[in-house]
């Protein structure tokens, strides 16, 4: 479970902000671990018509998930089906991309620098001494040059981190989901999950990492990680036979899509630290019932982080990081049918696009 202090840390790193289509709140809380390993970002203006939210959950280290909410929206804008409108396969290849980003004397020196230990990263501080040297992919100008450096042949960190992102574009909701932070959507109060956790007793996730060469132990990968898909974790990912998707743990997302109506009210988007102690529809009870009140999203997300603290460190429960993003949209969503023609019990009505789930 890791190391927990003597007394939670419960100050808290908010942010609210809106725009014409939607208003957000955030907000982030250390609680009883020893340090701090989540991160999130949030830019509801990623283009004029594109909002984009995510939540990072770090394991081994904060180094990777700040790497994800400082690089991983950039991926996704530079993506040529982003441009095309593919939004589905823009996010899936910058999450992949990210395990490529974090590779080499580049990869290291960036980590270093956003790492809390730089001896999570490799212990060799000489490393810092690098010169530049420009790449190319795909023909094109590489937008992350290899340097030479110590560190060239750095394969990758050995901590991770989870992704779950949203993007909303018009009336369409976007979900990427790699490991157990999870993204839920409220449609007349009923709670519906757009991504799922990503564990290793999944018969799907069992036999990628049996079929990569992994094993499972007490619910662990090759008896370390609780975790069947994150990015980083690169000693689980290196099997030269196997595609980026194909190995041990994989960054690889599954990824939903939904088309947004005038029922749906909000989203949440939350590290474990949340789903451990309350399942996806206490959650949403608790915060409808908290917005007849209280107009400030962020605070609303703090009070989750009280509900879910742990009085002490004796359960595990309750004492992990706490990060939560919670997104109001503002009436009316544009186009989408209404739920009263389309039951919300039926993945048909909700009209979820699984064709990139697996199955």
């Amino acid at each position: 479970m890791g190391v927990y202090l003597s007394s939670p840390k419960t100050d808290k790193a908010s942010q609210d902000g809106e725009n014409d289509r939607l208003r957000y709140g955030l907000s982030s809380m250390q609680g009883w671990r020893a340090t701090m390993e989540d991160a999130h970002a949030a830019y509801p203006d990623l283009d004029i018509l594109t909002s984009f939210f995510g939540v990072y959950d770090g394991h081994g280290g904060q180094a990777v998930a700040k790497f994800c909410a400082k690089y991983l929206h950039q991926q996704v804008l530079r993506q040529e089906s982003y441009l095309s409108g593919d939004l589905g396969t823009s996010l899936q290849k910058a999450f992949l991309r990210m395990d490529e980003m974090m590779r080499g004397q580049r990869g290291w020196r960036e980590l270093a620098s956003l790492g809390d230990n730089i001896e999570k990263v490799s212990g060799m501080i000489e490393g810092l001494i690098w010169s530049p040297r420009r790449g190319q992919v795909n023909g094109s100008v590489d937008d992350w040059p290899s340097e030479e450096g110590p560190h060239s042949s750095f394969h990758g960190p050995t901590s991770g981190s989870t992704a779950c992102v949203a993007i909303i574009r018009n009336n369409q909701l976007f979900v990427a989901n790699a490991g157990d932070s999870r993204c839920v959507i409220s449609r007349k109060g009923q709670a519906f999950d757009m991504s799922k956790d990503h564990k290793p007793d999944l018969v799907v996730e069992r036999e990628r990492i049996v079929n990569a060469g992994g094993f499972i132990v007490v619910g662990r990968v090759n008896g370390t990680l609780n975790l069947s898909r994150a990015i980083g974790d690169a000693e689980l990912k290196q099997n030269k036979k196997l595609p980026a998707e194909q190995q041990i743990v994989t960054a690889n997302p599954d990824i939903r899509t939904v088309e947004l109506c005038d029922d749906d009210e909000f989203l949440v988007l939350a590290c474990d630290g949340i789903w451990d102690c309350m399942s996806s529809q206490q959650l949403v009870d608790y915060v409808r019932e908290q917005l007849n009140t209280e107009t400030k999203l962020s605070a609303i997300c703090g009070r989750v982080f009280h509900r879910c603290l742990a009085p002490d460190t004796n359960g595990g429960e309750g004492c992990d990081n706490m990060t939560m993003i919670l997104v109001q949209f503002k009436k009316p969503v544009k186009s989408g049918p209404s739920a009263e023609q389309q039951p919300p019990s039926s993945h048909q009505a909700m009209k979820v696009d699984t064709s990139n789930m697996d199955k």
